[in-house]
């Protein structure tokens, strides 16, 4: 079966490639950046993200849990959910926050081992990053992804010819994951506005792995409004400890997005 992991896993690295390639052409061949008005520009975006999730966690030495949960699964079990962008914009540089939260849980598909139970997660995610024009509308730079997840079990395990036995575990990592950026934008003054970001990153440090892809597309109503819509996908690839310590969080987030921007 072809997943969205193994799908996207070569593109994004055959994109951030093309990407990079691309930006430095248009560099030496514009020799200079457009000019733009030396003044600071802020963009608050509040959004919701309508999320499916594929993947795996492992929880000390309990067997994997499949994770598996369309749009309606998760919005059915959402308990609690923040999205805000936001960013701060002078010159060729741009600073950005990005931070998400959700609280979620969903059952768990009954399995030789697994009778019946309950997965529960609490996802934060806070990006900072700085980016710098290369062109008019070609950006490229670094930024870290702060993680901490929570994830808990409550289990009906199987015994062959006896009763099932209850267990439950719960555990809490925290870690950071570098990330290199690269973005397309469109021109601050036109009407019709898009974006694309594509980001790499955990190398080890963090995550084993840890990618990101978005594109949006939308409308400038005023200087002030504006509204985008389009998808997103998360990546995460992280394992530590061993025994009763192990954490596994093998986990793609991918769903679309709707945006809205406040520009200052």
């Amino acid at each position: 079966m072809i997943t969205v992991k193994s799908f996207l896993k070569p593109a994004i690295f055959a994109l951030m490639l093309s990407i990079l390639i691309s930006g430095n052409v248009m560099a030496q061949d514009s020799g200079t950046v457009a000019p733009s008005k030396n003044e600071w520009k802020f963009l608050v975006e509040p959004y919701m993200m309508f999320p499916n999730m594929s993947g795996s966690v492992g929880l000390g030495d309990l067997p994997e849990f499949t994770v598996n949960a369309s749009s309606n699964d998760i919005l059915g079990h959402l308990k609690m959910g923040f999205m805000l962008n936001a960013e701060a914009s002078k010159g060729k540089w741009t600073i950005g926050s990005d931070f998400l939260y959700m609280d979620l849980a969903q059952g768990v598909a009954s399995r030789i081992v697994i009778a019946s139970g309950e997965l529960s997660a609490k996802q934060l995610g806070w990006e900072v990053s700085g980016l710098r024009r290369v062109t008019p509308w070609f950006e490229l730079g670094l930024g870290g992804v702060l993680n901490s997840i929570n994830s808990g079990v409550d289990v009906s395990l199987g015994n062959e010819g006896g009763t099932p036995s209850q267990k439950s575990k719960s555990m809490t990592k925290t870690w950071f994951d570098p990330m290199l950026i690269a973005r397309i934008n469109s021109k601050s003054d036109e009407k019709f506005i898009y974006q694309f970001r594509g980001e790499i990153g955990g190398f080890g440090i963090g995550s084993d792995l840890a990618w990101q892809m978005q594109a949006n597309a939308g409308y400038r109503f005023s200087k002030l409004f504006q509204i985008t819509a389009g998808y997103r996908v998360i990546s995460l690839d992280y394992e530590s400890g061993s025994g009763e310590n192990r954490f596994m969080y093998n986990v793609d987030t991918f769903g679309p997005v709707v945006r809205f921007g406040f520009n200052f």
